[in-house]
Order: C-alpha cells, then sequence, then structure tokens
C-alpha cells in the first residue's frame, strides 16, 4: 500500500512539473505590447521603449485614467525615453543626454508632463517624488476627431535640429517639441574639415543653404563641388538653388537648365522635373 501511495505521489509531482513546464513554454500575446521607436534625429537619435495598451471598449481619460493624477504614460514598466544629445523641451526646459521616464498628469484642457530620473519606479504612482522629476510642464490637450484605440507615441514634425513628440490616445493628442542645438558643433566641424584635403564642400555648402548662412560663401563652396563633380546633377542643382535664393535669376536658370541636361543622361526624371 505505501509502496502504491508513493507511486501515485511520484507520478502527481511529475505531472506538476510537466504541467508547470509546458505552462512556462506557452506563448500569448501581450495585452498591452511593448514598443521601441528609435528616430534619428539631429546628430545622434531619439529612442522611446514604452507598452501599449488598448481602450477595448472603456472610457479612457476622466476615467481608466484619472484627471489630475500622475500616469505612468503606457502600462507595465516605466516608458523610457533616451536622448543622444542634450536638448530643450517643450522651448526652454533643458535636459541632458541621457534616459528617463516619462509621466504625466491628464487634465481635461491641459497635462503636466515630468521627466523623472528613477527608471524602475513603473505604475506605484503612490511612491512618486517631485525631487526625482527633472522637469516638468505643462501643454494643451488637443480634441481630436479621430478615435486612437490604442495608445500611441510618435515622433513628428522632424527638422534637423527640431522635433515634435505626441501621444494619442482615445480622442486625445498632447503635444511637445524637442530642439537641439547643433549649430554651433556643425560650423566647428565645418571650419575644422575645411582646412583639410578632400573638402565636403557639397555638405558644407547644403548647410549653408538651408540654414540661412553666407550664401556668398556658399555658391563658391558649391562650385568647387561642381568642380569636383561636373555630371551630379544634385550638386547643380543646389548651385541652382542658390543662385536662386541670392536673386541672381539669369545664372539661376542658367545652372537650372544645366541639370535638366545632366539628369536627362543621368536618367533621372525626378531632377528633370524638379
Amino acid at each position: 500500500m505505501k509502496k502504491s501511495l508513493k507511486t501515485l505521489g511520484f507520478a502527481v509531482l511529475i505531472s506538476m512539473i510537466s504541467l508547470n513546464l509546458n505552462a512556462q513554454s506557452l506563448k500569448v500575446p501581450a495585452p498591452s505590447p511593448t514598443q521601441t521607436l528609435k528616430q534619428a534625429f539631429a546628430l545622434s537619435e531619439i529612442s522611446i521603449e514604452y507598452s501599449r495598451p488598448s481602450a477595448k471598449g472603456r472610457a479612457i481619460f476622466g476615467n481608466l485614467v484619472p484627471f489630475d493624477q500622475i500616469w505612468r504614460t503606457g502600462a507595465n514598466a516605466s516608458t523610457k525615453v533616451t536622448f543622444g544629445e542634450d536638448v530643450k523641451i517643450n522651448g526652454d526646459k533643458s535636459l541632458t543626454a541621457g534616459t528617463y521616464a516619462l509621466y504625466t498628469k491628464p487634465g481635461k484642457t491641459s497635462w503636466t508632463i515630468m521627466f523623472y530620473k528613477d527608471l524602475k519606479l513603473g505604475g506605484n504612482v503612490a511612491d512618486y517624488k517631485t525631487e526625482n522629476e527633472v522637469i516638468s510642464f505643462t501643454v494643451p490637450a488637443k480634441h481630436i476627431a479621430d478615435t486612437i484605440e490604442t495608445f500611441t507615441i510618435n515622433i513628428d514634425n522632424m527638422s534637423s535640429n527640431k522635433a515634435n513628440i505626441v501621444l494619442s490616445w482615445e480622442n486625445t493628442k498632447v503635444v511637445f517639441s524637442v530642439e537641439a542645438n547643433i549649430d554651433a558643433s556643425i560650423m566647428k566641424s565645418i571650419d575644422n574639415v575645411m582646412n583639410n584635403d578632400g573638402r565636403p564642400y557639397y555638405q558644407a555648402a547644403s548647410y549653408y543653404y538651408e540654414n540661412g548662412k553666407d550664401l556668398a560663401l556658399a555658391l563658391t563652396w558649391v562650385n568647387k563641388a561642381v568642380e569636383q563633380n561636373p555630371k551630379a546633377y544634385w550638386v547643380m542643382m543646389l548651385k541652382a538653388k542658390i543662385e536662386h535664393k541670392m536673386n541672381d535669376t539669369a545664372a539661376s536658370i542658367a545652372s537650372a537648365n544645366k541639370v535638366k541636361a545632366l539628369a536627362k543622361e543621368g536618367n533621372n526624371n525626378d531632377y528633370v522635373k524638379m
């Protein structure tokens, strides 16, 4: 009898271990899946890691996410935002390069945005400490006609050194800006490389043109770039744009005609149309 009981107990133990192992190997979709967003920005990148809850028929702001209370801005672990270089947030708030937890306090007409030092707090907002806030600010909450089922963070309205971070869920959208001061670094780099052989005339001329700097110097550089690569219709296009910006219409038209001829020769209809 004892032997039978031992045998039965051993069989039950094996069954439990087997069930446990099977449970550990079972993979099902996460209710709030994680997304990592990486965006090249300025001279580095912005990375955002967050979990995306869905509405699933629930009322969100003012209900599932109460108004005027701290929210982890997503689900599961803390939402983390990494900046590859020093930035200004919302115009005048400074953040050094690094990773921060993103917390918010949604309201009916505005949200408070907080960047936080403690990356492990997660949803334990009862333990939120204002001394761990690096910056905080308030932005308007905009009502949108389209209903966003799944909480979404996007990086939008990109330029060479500016972008917007956009939070959207249900019928609410919140936007704040990010700006990097890259001009001083790029100008210093241009000065350094222009004193060496193999000068990047085209890149330097393009930066000067795009950022409204010394157009006469930009024209000098683009002419040298044309000398280096006379068949490059994209270089000639930049020359035409610089001349146009300098109000030299005749020169700009002449350069544009050269672009057209070179682009036809290179079988690039896009440049022919431009």
